[in-house]
């Protein structure tokens, strides 16, 4: 399979030497992100496209290579094509029948052509030559360039003509790495996730930091929808997870912080974490998910008072949006799920929560905060590669595991439900239901207390997680399916 991969439109506007840098990072990215998949693989070109040929031939294998290329900001849109050395017009002709021809009969068409380099023909006559022949000896209906049923496409490329079997349109924005690192502070919500994904998209190296409020089930949900965001959009540089506990930061504030401040006070501690931690590690700027007036602490005059606490540059990329809106965006990334079921613990909860903070007000509560809190939570902050953060969190975990589920068991296939529908767990007079990973902590209750269950997926981490939280919250019918 050779692909041409097309850049986002916007990179080739960019100056000559910064449309050079964007192409050779997105050139770097693709190798990356495709190396487990094909270790061979050459990525060629460096001005306005790319193209690399895969010597693989497992149908499954090369679709997967497609969906990461889809997913690789940076991308416009990459064409599967059939590269032959460029003939006549007859020529082209033949190579178009070959691929389209037993396509068109009774079909109305059009035909597509573009061409780079010195020719004697214009694309436009290359076109017409081709389309009325095809309509003439492929039994077609006839030729409608504005609402074809097909499109016969093809490239005329110097002396190579390329036919277009396919194209994968992608999520377009600039090649992750290609500009600055920004640490998005994560509540694994619908709109931290969307604002993450939308600097990723945009180039930005995503770092992930997230308060910890005192809920074990949320620490462990937002872990599993960064790493879902990384695997799926940012594969391609290896990225931090950052989990800071603030729970004595939360106790804190309840105890000396008045109740209607205590919402904007709470945000301002975790600016301060934030700035600190972005600092240490030479981060330019902090991102949240905050939309003007969306709960009382995101009005103009609270939004003003929260950012004087640092000189950290704070983006809000979904500053002006609409709450559907960005559920829609989340649906469409694939995060929505994740949200939707996100275990929730929100430690400060004002009755009656200030909209128009004063700072002057909100410096004199914070005058009662004890400090030495905040630091001991920056003390205990953990880190790790957001590659590793499952496997990290699964390594200590003591959970029985069985090799044979038995009849009147029912195995839970706790899998993403794409690796659900591509690899379905069938076992021969077995209960198996699936129930994603991410929905397990809200919907396990809701199952049969009688019954035993055996959590399954690919490699095991994922089950032990679950089922060691299921056990810690008192449900002793669990253990973990492990087939040798």
């Amino acid at each position: 399979m050779k692909v041409i991969v097309k850049p986002f439109a916007e990179i080739t506007i960019k100056s000559r030497p910064v449309r050079k840098q964007f192409i050779r990072q997105l050139a770097k990215n693709i190798r990356t992100v495709l190396r487990d998949l094909d270790p061979e693989l050459d990525v060629q070109g460096e001005w306005d496209n790319l193209e690399f040929q895969t010597r693989q031939e497992d149908p499954k294998l090369l679709a997967e290579m497609l969906e990461r290329l889809r997913c690789t900001p940076g991308i416009a849109h990459c064409l599967e094509v059939h590269d032959y050395p460029l003939g006549d017009f007859d020529d082209i002709v033949e190579k178009c029948k070959l691929h389209f021809g037993a396509l068109l009969a009774g079909k109305v068409f059009a035909v597509r052509c573009k061409r780079s380099g010195k020719h004697s023909f214009s694309s436009v006559e290359a076109a017409t030559y081709v389309g009325s022949r095809l309509r003439r000896e492929c039994g077609a209906a006839g030729i409608d360039l504005k609402h074809p049923e097909i499109e016969v496409r093809f490239e005329v490329r110097y002396d190579r003509l390329l036919i277009i079997h396919a194209q994968h349109d992608g999520i377009g924005g600039y090649p992750l790495g290609s500009i600055e690192q920004t640490l998005v502070l994560m509540s694994g919500g619908f709109d931290s996730t969307v604002a993450a994904y939308q600097m990723m998209r945009r180039g930005l190296l995503t770092h992930f930091c997230f308060f910890n409020l005192g809920g074990r089930a949320h620490e462990l949900g937002v872990m599993e929808v960064a790493h879902y965001l990384w695997e799926k959009f940012g594969r391609s540089h290896r990225v931090l997870f950052i989990s800071v506990p603030f729970e004595e930061v939360v106790g804190e504030i309840l105890s000396k912080v008045d109740n209607s401040q205590m919402g904007v006070v709470l945000k301002r501690m975790m600016l301060r974490a934030a700035s600190r931690l972005a600092g240490e590690l030479h981060i330019d700027a902090l991102v949240t998910g905050e939309a003007i007036s969306q709960v009382s602490s995101q009005t103009l005059p609270n939004l003003s008072v929260i950012d004087s606490v640092t000189d950290t540059l704070v983006l809000r990329p979904l500053i002006a949006s609409h709450k559907q809106d960005i559920i829609d965006t989340a649906e469409r990334i694939g995060t929505a799920a994740f949200a939707k079921n996100m275990p929730e613990y929100c430690g400060v909860i004002s009755v009656n929560p200030t909209t128009r903070a004063k700072r002057a007000r909100i410096e004199y509560e914070e005058a009662q905060f004890d400090m030495a809190i905040l630091e001991r939570a920056l003390e205990r902050a953990r880190k790790v590669t957001i590659d590793q953060v499952i496997d990290e969190l699964g390594e200590d975990l003591q959970v029985e595991e069985v090799r044979e589920a038995l009849p009147g068991q029912i195995v839970l296939d706790i899998r993403h439900p794409d690796a659900a529908e591509e690899a379905p767990l069938e076992l021969s007079g077995i209960e198996v239901q699936t129930l994603p990973f991410y929905a397990i902590n809200n919907r396990f209750k809701e199952l049969d207390a009688n019954r035993q269950y055996l959590l399954y997926c690919d490699k095991g981490v994922m089950s032990r997680l679950h089922a060691h939280h299921l056990l810690s919250e008192g449900h002793a019918n669990v253990r973990v399916y492990r087939p040798a």
